[in-house]
């Protein structure tokens, strides 16, 4: 499988945009308790730790996956990285190397805070299947019953003689369903000349101060098609944190602080870096456009202050830690629960990685990259032929990643996750990064397998 294309599936297609401004260069929750077996204290207690290379990995292909890793700094193709895979809820691999500031030189630590991105997607979704567990909504109820702003949305639908965008009315609201799934026609100004894309972009609708503003925004920008007959990623992962928000009477942030973040022990992941923190939070990096050099993004909405920060977005907007996301992957990996909190239940998670575009819904990368083998659930990307794919990963792993870089896969055939944080727009050489990554970890298993 062309793997690079589990990173642009954010990076290349989310960083239209992003690469134009930097080429110019200026405990239990209310669901009902529910014992669950603790995890292995390394992770529980949410440690950045070493262990010993589990009997089921070969110790020489951990190691050269570290090494390789590695090489990326040393080569010059990303500042600093940092990888961990867990394997039944045990650290096989943990390292990181090179810097996090470049004028001080600051090196990566187990502490390292990073923009992670459209990694917060998997997170709104948890959030959003918290509530469909309470019966606060159907995948199928229409959007407007929550936004009834979209109520008159309109739709593309090719140009007037003069050259103006031709609009049509949507035949029906879009469900959530197809919000969740990238399947309800909403554009994301990330890539794209058409009306929709250049309307967000030139609206700057994803620098909106609040989501109500970002709503607002979005209701006026056409459709890119009629609700359910196409895949495009798209802004629809905020529109999902409105949704949480309306449902729960809590602000967005505040749900997920009370509802995820404080019951999994995820202490360093925010929408905002308060100044205490601002040390250990990574530089995110592009090349210089005339040097090449890899230097510090100059612009404010990489800063994650609370004085530059927009909106709570749900589709890119939190800061996390290594330890924290290792912590919400074994819940994942656990079915939804970890230590004694229990988030959503096995058959929702189920749910949500389970593909919902079949063969009516072609899905296709911005980059162009091909993604046979793969589908979409909700909020999750999907392998759902690994050999169709021609990758690594068995039928049934779930991932996705983040437009600086960083990329995540579950894999519940071999219990195992694999996690990677980097900081970098306009890769130098690093697209490869995911399939390498799994190379590696796939090798190791069939090393120590004896195959």
């Amino acid at each position: 499988m062309k793997n690079h294309h589990m990173r642009n599936a954010l990076s290349a297609v989310a960083l239209g945009a992003v690469l134009a401004a930097c080429s110019s260069f200026e405990a239990e929750q209310v669901n009902g308790v529910q014992s669950v077996e603790p995890v292995p204290a390394a992770l529980a207690a949410g440690e950045a730790v070493m262990a010993a290379h589990s009997s089921v990995f070969s110790d020489e292909e951990i190691a050269a996956l570290e090494a390789r890793m590695a090489d990326y700094v040393a080569d010059g193709h990303v500042r600093g990285i940092a990888t961990r895979l867990v394997h039944q809820g045990q650290i096989v691999s943990d390292m990181h190397t090179g810097i996090i500031k470049l004028e001080t030189q600051t090196p990566i630590a187990d502490d390292t805070l990073y923009r992670i991105y459209s990694m917060t997607k998997p997170i709104t979704g948890v959030a959003m299947m918290m509530l469909w567990e309470e019966g606060k909504f159907s995948l199928d109820d229409p959007i407007t019953k929550f936004v009834p702003e979209f109520e008159n949305l309109r739709v593309l639908d090719g140009e007037n003689p003069d050259g103006s965008p031709k609009l049509v009315d949507a035949k029906r609201p879009p469900t959530i369903r197809e919000i969740m799934s990238h399947t309800a026609g909403f554009a994301y100004g990330l890539s794209g000349d058409d009306p929709a894309n250049t309307a967000f972009r030139d609206q700057e609708i994803l620098r909106a101060p609040d989501l109500e503003t970002f709503i607002a925004k979005t209701a006026e920008v056409p459709l890119l098609f009629q609700p359910g007959e196409q895949w495009v990623y798209s802004a629809s992962v905020d529109i999902q944190g409105y949704v949480v928000q309306q449902i729960s009477g809590m602000s967005f942030g505040e749900f997920l602080d009370r509802r995820i973040f404080t019951p999994l022990g995820m202490d360093d992941t925010a929408f905002v870096v308060g100044e205490e923190d601002y040390a250990r939070f990574s530089e995110v990096y592009a090349p210089h456009p005339e040097t090449g050099e890899l230097v510090p993004v100059p612009y404010d909405w990489v800063q994650f202050t609370p004085e530059t920060a927009s909106f709570e977005s749900g589709g890119g907007g939190l800061v996390s830690s290594m330890d924290d996301y290792t912590r919400f992957c074994q819940m994942l990996a656990n079915g939804g629960a970890l230590d004694h909190a229990r988030l959503i239940k096995p058959e929702t998670l189920e749910l949500m990685r389970t593909d919902v575009l079949g063969d009516a819904i072609e899905l296709t990368y911005g980059d162009g990259s091909d993604a046979s083998g793969h589908g979409f659930g909700l909020d999750f990307g999907l392998i759902l032929d690994g050999a169709a794919a021609e990758g690594n990963y068995p039928d049934g792993t779930y991932y996705w990643g983040g437009a600086a870089g960083t990329w995540f896969w579950i894999d519940p055939v071999n219990d195992l996750f694999f996690i990677g944080m980097v900081q970098e727009f306009e890769s130098r050489g690093a697209d490869d990064l995911r399939a390498v990554s799994a190379e590696h970890v796939y090798a190791a298993l069939a090393d120590a397998a004896g195959e």
